[in-house]
């Protein structure tokens, strides 16, 4: 798998037709509507599936019933697979708080120091979720392509045969440069957002309506190409 071109490829994806990046943008808008949220998703899912089949133009906004299915489904399987670790922060942080201010009321001597017990706890908890997430993460980028391969099949999601398969045959060490360099770009466009979100109001329309659905755009279309050089090599 050629890192560099797959990069490239996904880099300059999003500028084929600008006006489908605003058009996503005015969805992410209005997200706290929930239903335009589940369609910015759906719309995410179609870009890996038609990177999938080989298209290299971005798909149109239609079948507006589908692509919030597609989104609902996508949401179903974040679910499954971030509950664990997202349960594992939680109780670090909620055992810690609740045992902070249970020893605080104390006048122990030991407070301090079971204080910093618990937060000790807390942060090895957090930490743990963390390391569950990034395990749980992989397989859900490989899951969600797996679907779209499967023309959005929600049991695809969770083949974890198929999915191992797909893994090795990108090859561990190239798929961890893959995530690597998505942290590297995700990084950037976070020093990006900073600077201009500093201008009021038009730097954060600006954010919402192009840089988001870029880097949206930007991460799906290179999906799609990581699970296609796995198929490949099949």
């Amino acid at each position: 798998m050629d890192i560099g071109y797959l990069t490239s490829d996904a880099m300059k994806y999003p500028s084929k037709d600008f006006k489908k990046v605003i058009i996503l943008g005015l969805l992410m808008l209005i997200s706290f509507l929930i239903i335009p949220a589940f369609m910015v998703t759906g719309y995410i899912f179609r870009v890996i599936k038609w990177s999938i089949a080989g298209v290299e133009d971005l798909p149109e906004f239609d079948e507006w019933g589908k692509m919030f299915i597609d989104g609902l489904k996508i949401f179903v399987v974040e679910v499954v697979y971030f509950l664990v670790p997202v349960i594992i922060m939680f109780l670090g942080i909620w055992a810690s708080i609740g045992s902070f201010v249970s020893l605080s009321a104390s006048e122990s001597t030991l407070a301090p120091v079971a204080v910093y017990s618990a937060f000790s706890v807390m942060g090895g908890l957090i930490i743990l979720g963390v390391v569950v997430a990034l395990i749980f993460g992989v397989f859900f980028i490989i899951g969600v392509a797996n679907m779209a391969y499967y023309n959005g099949e929600l049991g695809a999601a969770f083949r974890f045969r198929e999915m191992i398969d797909i893994i090795k045959a990108i090859g561990w060490v190239d798929f961890i440069i893959w995530y690597v360099m998505m942290l590297l770009v995700a990084m950037a466009m976070g020093f990006i957002v900073t600077f201009i979100g500093l201008v009021p109001i038009l730097g954060w329309f600006l954010i919402i309506l192009v840089l988001y659905p870029y880097l949206y755009l930007l991460y799906a279309r290179a999906v799609g190409l990581l699970f296609v050089s796995g198929l490949d090599t099949l």
